[in-house]
C-alpha cells in the first residue's frame, strides 16, 4: 500500500498509474472509515493531498471510485484463494490453506475486507453482483478440487464448496471482530479442523491416508 495519506505533498507531479493508486488508497481510507454514503469527495481529495479536479480527472464521481476497489479487493480475495489451492496437492493442507486466505485477507492492512464483505451498497446492483460473484468464484475454485478428487456429483460438490466459503468468511469476520481472543494461526487451524472433519469423509484423492484420522 502507498504511504499514508497525509505525508503526500499537494500537488507533487505523479505518472497517471501512480496517482491514481494514491487517489485508490487515500477513497479506501475514507471509505472504510464513514462508509460510502457519510463518505465526500472533497474528504478522499484532501485525504490524497490533491485538488478535486484532479481527483475527478481519473474517477468520474465517487461510485466509479468505490467500485474500482471493490474490483480490486475482490480479485485479490479469489487470487489468494486460487494461491492456496495451488499450494499443494495434499487435501488436508489445502483446506487449511483455503482458510488461511480468508484468514489473511480479513487481516489485511486497511481493512480492504469490510468494501467486499460489509459494503453498505449492497442494494445497489452493481456491488451486489460483484459481491456475489465474488464468493461464487471462490467456492469454483473449491469446487473443481472437490469434483477432481471425489466421485460425488457436480451439484453437490458445489454445494459443499458454497458451505466452505460460507465458514471460512463467517469465522474469519468474526475472528477479526474478536481480535486477540485467539491467535490467527490457531484460529485457522482451528476452524480448518472442523472443516476437514466433514470433507475428508468422501474419500478424497491424492490424500495421506494417515492424515484422515
Amino acid at each position: 500500500m502507498t504511504a499514508p495519506s497525509d505525508a503526500r505533498a499537494r500537488g507533487t507531479r505523479l505518472p497517471r498509474v501512480r496517482r491514481r493508486r494514491q487517489l485508490l488508497a487515500a477513497a479506501q481510507e475514507v471509505f472504510v472509515a464513514r462508509g460510502y454514503h457519510a463518505a465526500a469527495m472533497d474528504e478522499i481529495a484532501d485525504r490524497a493531498g490533491v485538488s478535486k479536479p484532479v481527483l475527478y480527472q481519473h474517477f468520474p464521481g465517487k461510485l466509479e471510485l468505490y467500485l474500482a476497489l471493490l474490483e480490486e479487493h475482490s480479485e485479490e480475495l479469489v487470487q489468494k484463494q486460487r494461491e492456496a489451492l495451488e499450494s499443494t496437492d495434499d487435501n488436508r493442507q489445502r483446506v487449511t490453506a483455503s482458510f488461511r486466505a480468508y484468514f489473511d485477507f480479513v487481516a489485511g492492512d486497511g481493512e480492504a475486507f469490510r468494501l467486499v464483505f460489509e459494503s453498505d451498497l449492497r442494494n445497489l446492483p452493481a456491488v451486489r453482483e460483484k459481491s456475489e460473484q465474488t464468493f461464487q468464484r471462490c467456492a469454483e475454485l473449491i469446487g473443481d478440487v472437490i469434483r477432481q478428487d471425489t466421485s460425488i456429483s457436480d451439484e453437490e460438490a458445489h454445494l459443499l464448496s458454497i458451505g466452505l466459503v460460507g465458514m471460512a468468511e463467517t469465522s474469519a469476520r468474526y475472528w477479526l471482530n474478536n481480535y486477540g481472543a485467539i491467535p490467527k494461526e490457531a484460529a485457522e487451524t482451528l476452524v480448518a479442523r472442523l472443516a476437514w472433519r466433514g470433507i475428508s469423509g468422501w474419500d478424497l484423492q491424492r490424500t495421506n491416508e494417515e492424515q484422515g484420522s
